[in-house]
């Protein structure tokens, strides 16, 4: 008995069948399409008051140059000394003489006061500081990422030790009750109003340095 010749199949209906199957497809799906956030921009202002000029004795000079040497206040130190030198800038008495006048007149050396409304401490004198931040160019990840976590452990350190004096807890220990206590939260925030993290970080530039 011969073999049956087995009839070749017709490739192209089926390509037509592929083709048409793939309009219905395309016809039917729904695509979904990213319409973008809604926004209007404000209306332009009128008058524009320029921000106030910063008494440069309220200013924490930082610079980093790009072998990773810190200078601070002009003076060449260790990061390891910046957290002191950092909170001893920072820092500010709530029981400063009542006397003392807004522009912190003869004393030269320290940051300017302003008395300040703090909810549950009341009435108080806190300091103006802000710190300037510059690095080099060539300032290395890991300095720039030590500079950041001194200056931070500084006012931890400082809102620790007041939030103990005021309250009988650390910061910390207020800042993980703030979620479940209104009191607690209070506090936390009378905390950061006497010690506002001001740390202002210009952009890095060619500050000195052999690299």
């Amino acid at each position: 008995m011969g073999k049956r010749d087995i009839s070749e199949i017709n490739a192209g209906s089926m390509a037509d069948i592929a083709f048409l199957l793939l309009i219905f497809f395309l016809v039917t799906t729904t695509m979904d399409t990213d319409k973008g956030l809604i926004r209007r921009l404000p209306p332009p202002i009128d008058n524009v008051e320029p921000p106030d000029k910063v008494n440069q004795r309220n200013i924490f000079e930082i610079l980093v140059n790009a072998n990773d040497q810190l200078l601070v206040e002009g003076e060449y130190i260790q990061v390891t000394e910046l957290r002191a030198k950092a909170k001893e800038f920072i820092r500010s008495s709530p029981s400063y003489p009542k006397g003392i006048d807004e522009n912190n007149s003869g004393y030269l050396n320290m940051p300017a006061f302003k008395m300040t409304e703090i909810p549950i401490l009341g009435n108080m004198y806190v300091s103006k500081q802000i710190i300037s931040l510059q690095n080099d160019n060539g300032t290395s990840y890991e300095m720039y990422i030590k500079v950041q976590n001194e200056l931070v452990a500084a006012y931890n350190e400082l809102r620790n030790e007041f939030a103990q004096d005021k309250f009988g807890k650390s910061y910390v220990e207020l800042v993980k009750q703030a979620g479940s206590s209104d009191l607690a939260k209070d506090k936390m925030k009378a905390v950061k109003k006497v010690f506002p993290q001001r740390i202002s970080e210009a952009e890095p530039k060619r500050v000195g340095g052999d690299k």
